[in-house]
């Protein structure tokens, strides 16, 4: 009897079978799946599909085969065909052509792998409504899986696609389809027949142009078509009358777009080469409560801007603003108001600083005052505004203005009017100056913030280095190349603006200028920069090297601790990649310690 047992135990059919080859899964994880219909194979290292997982649906379970007399819990013959295979973050380089098999499935998640291609089996699982193929280096698509008619979300991120046939217009039940972060440089017209897509992901390619046929996307709630190359949009966008988000940062776009769209609520224009707002525009946002127009060139804002009644986000850090209507303070829903990196005068930096609840406060006050000056008679006198000198800015402001003349040198009555009136600020912006007016040291006792942007300046006069008090100085839109040692002795420069001029390297003073927090040097042709100086400067927050000549990004400038924001577009370099630039500050720092030898 003993023997009979022991001879039970004994697999008469092991002759029979062969052993299974290449990787396995833990039977625990197939005998869940066959009662969940939910298999999770995510970071297991795999390089292939194992076997068993692709006929999980048709072969008899091996438990079954050794014992028939397992629990009611058991009985495999109930079991329920997979539905959700997830295979992510993994290292899977090929799909098996035996994935047909499993029918049933309705999300499959590949992303995070080595897939070059797709087998055509994959147009066989007409019950699909999810697949997840991002982060892969897919460069073509089988024209099978456009059958897909279920198919309710398709991500397609990070690969090497460049093209896309026209055949995607067959997937009408789509409603996510993100196609960032690859290399098209067109859309196929036949996107307009996704009538059912809500949100539509584009950015991080290389679109010069939108299709005419987006307009037939009378769904989409969100578009995001950043970073690509876009200089206008079609005209017939407007139709899109579903668009609740639109995302159109880092282009090419020199105007508002005109976008009557009813729901649109946010909208995100940021480095693009905006000039102007038009009025016209601007009133067909009606519903509008974010709009961000950071890192463009923007001159003036437009009293129309108190048509946005719903506004409550309001973005113009780095444009090229002076001045702000005081109507500002009508916008009734406006609660954050961001216009760091403007030459704004007329406003304390102190002020700016304070945030948005005292600025519309110091524009209510304003608001008041001007019923006043209109309510006043007819009279010969000149204004005080349209004087040469503007005794009231200079007494009371402590401003010294004379911008936007084209003059080539400034007047001597000015100076003679600022005599021992402890002017603070100094706008001479949008002239054709050639070089520094020699009687600003007449000011260098009280004088700390200086405006020269847009003149003519090529180079910079060593006296600067006497105005000890400076704690701005504004050079953009120049033709500087160089600036003077004597800029060391500037102990209390806390910023300097160099954008659009001509350096070719970062300017080998200002290493020694350690109280500086600002240094914007973007728009010029420098090819290098020094880290180990460069982390000396300990309380620099902001640095703005964009669209420059580096070829290289050096990791030592991972260990300057103090950087908050750093911009780094638009530079040749090929490391850091586009989309850990595109994560921003930290991510880029973080890189470039991981990179430092240890």
């Amino acid at each position: 009897m003993s023997r009979f047992r022991r001879a039970g135990k004994v697999d008469s059919l092991a002759g029979f079978r062969t052993e299974p080859t290449g990787p396995s899964v833990p039977s625990g994880l197939l005998k869940a799946a066959r009662q969940s219909g939910h298999l999770n194979l995510s970071g297991r290292g795999l390089t292939e599909v194992p076997q068993n997982v692709y006929r999980l649906n048709i072969d008899t379970p091996e438990e079954a085969q050794q014992n028939i007399s397992f629990g009611q819990t058991d009985t495999w013959w109930d079991q329920i065909d997979l539905t959700k295979l997830l295979l992510s973050s993994n290292q899977l380089t090929h799909l098996s052509d035996d994935i047909r098999l499993l029918s049933g499935l309705t999300t499959l998640d590949l992303h995070d792998n080595q897939l070059k291609c797709l087998p055509s089996a994959l147009g066989e699982l007409q019950e699909l409504q999810q697949l997840r193929l991002s982060h892969n280096q897919l460069t073509s698509l089988p024209v099978e899986m456009w059958r897909l008619k279920n198919l309710h979300s398709l991500s397609l991120q990070e690969n090497l696609l460049e093209v896309l046939p026209e055949e995607l217009g067959q997937l009408e039940n789509v409603t996510e389809l993100d196609l960032s972060n690859n290399h098209l440089k067109d859309l196929p017209s036949s996107l307009g027949q996704l009538t059912s897509l809500q949100k539509l992901n584009v950015c991080y390619n290389k679109l010069s142009h939108l299709p005419d046929s987006l307009a037939q996307l009378k769904n989409v709630k969100v578009m995001d078509c950043s970073n690509n190359q876009l200089t206008d949009l079609p005209t017939n966008l407007s139709e899109m009358v579903a668009m609740e988000q639109l995302y159109l940062r880092h282009n090419k776009l020199h105007s508002l777009p005109k976008l009557p769209a009813p729901m649109l609520k946010d909208m995100y224009l940021g480095n693009n080469r905006i000039e102007a707002l038009d009025t016209e525009h601007l009133a067909c946002l009606k519903v509008i409560s974010v709009l961000e127009l950071r890192d463009n060139k923007i001159k003036r804002l437009p009293e129309e801007i108190t048509l946005l009644t719903t506004l409550t986000r309001l973005d113009l850090t780095n444009n090229d603003i002076a001045t702000l209507p005081a109507s500002l303070c009508l916008l009734p829903n406006l609660k954050a108001l961001f216009l760091e990196g403007n030459p704004l005068r007329g406003i304390r930096r102190d002020l700016l600083a304070k945030g948005t609840n005292e600025l519309l406060k110091y524009f209510r006050g304003r608001l008041k005052e001007e019923p006043e000056e209109a309510d006043a008679g007819p009279t010969a006198m000149t204004l005080p505004s349209q004087a040469r000198v503007n005794v009231h800015h200079v007494q009371t402001l402590k401003l010294l203005q004379f911008s936007e003349r084209q003059a080539t040198d400034i007047p001597d009555e000015l100076f003679d009017a600022s005599t021992n009136q402890g002017v603070t600020t100094v706008d001479f912006s949008k002239n054709e100056l050639t070089s520094i007016p020699s009687r600003l040291l007449e000011l260098q006792s009280s004088v700390s913030d200086i405006n020269l942007a847009f003149n003519r300046l090529s180079c910079c006069s060593p006296n600067i280095g006497c105005l000890q008090h400076l704690t701005h100085i504004d050079f953009r839109n120049n033709q500087l190349s160089d600036l003077p040692s004597e800029i060391k002795n500037l102990k209390k420069l806390r910023s300097i603006i160099l954008k659009y001029n001509r350096f070719k390297s970062f300017p080998e003073v200002l290493y020694q200028v350690v109280s500086l927090e600002t240094v914007l040097l973007g728009n010029n042709q420098v090819n290098e920069i020094d880290p180990g100086r460069l982390v000396q400067l300990v309380h620099l927050s902001t640095l703005d090297l964009s669209n420059n000549d580096l070829l290289k990004v050096p990791s030592e400038l991972g260990l300057c601790s103090s950087l908050r924001c750093l911009s780094l577009d638009g530079n040749p370099f090929r490391t850091p990649r586009a989309a850990i630039v595109a994560k921003g500050t930290d991510a880029i720092l973080e890189y470039l310690r991981s990179r430092i030898p240890t």
